[in-house]
């Protein structure tokens, strides 16, 4: 079953600039191997269940290594039968509107 996953997760406690903490998650997500994309606000996974949350669950546990509080925001589409969501749903959109979109 392809799960989308988009999440977002934000050590509270470091003050404005936390990118040195956003930056070890994004090693994480990027050596999973899983299909991704990094937006401004959040990055979406695609794969199944069980990898995806794994590498939600890496993210945490390295982040709350160091990190006192943790805000944690998740959000799942989950498909039966369906891939490379992850491009496909931004390609059926440019499809039906007949031109590319920024992204």
């Amino acid at each position: 079953m392809s799960v989308l996953i988009e999440f977002s997760m934000t050590p509270l406690d470091k003050g404005e600039s936390v990118s040195t903490y956003v930056s070890r998650s994004l090693d994480i997500i990027d050596n999973s191997g899983l299909p991704y994309q990094l937006g401004p606000m959040g990055t979406t996974l695609e794969g199944e269940w069980d990898d995806v949350m794994s590498v939600v669950k890496q993210c945490y546990e390295r982040m709350q290594q160091d990190c006192a509080r943790i805000s944690l925001t998740l959000k799942a589409d989950i498909r039966k039968n369906a891939q490379h969501r992850l491009t496909g749903k931004i390609e059926s959109i440019e499809k039906k509107l007949g031109r590319s979109l920024k992204s």
